[in-house]
């Protein structure tokens, strides 16, 4: 499942902020994205990831994916850094 592979990233970045600092960086190399995340909040995400080339990962849900960052919290987006 896609959650294995956040799970097990060295660096990864959790959260609209980090994410959106990392991708305007360009030092994001893929990003998750839970599906039941308001369209609104993950759709800045979305047009940084289209722009800069980045792949997006749609994952089930936000308690799963901040589960899988291991936070206690649902995360709408992480993203898995450059080494």
């Amino acid at each position: 499942m896609s959650y294995d592979r956040i799970r097990v990233a060295k660096k990864f970045a959790v959260g609209m902020n980090q994410t959106t600092k990392f991708l305007e960086q360009s030092a994001a190399k893929e990003v998750f994205v839970a599906k039941d995340a308001e369209p609104k909040v993950v759709s800045k995400i979305l047009h940084l990831c289209e722009a800069k080339g980045i792949p997006v990962v749609w994952v089930d849900s936000m308690k799963q994916l901040g589960k899988a960052c291991g936070i206690e919290v649902g995360a709408a987006v992480a993203a898995i850094l450059q080494e």
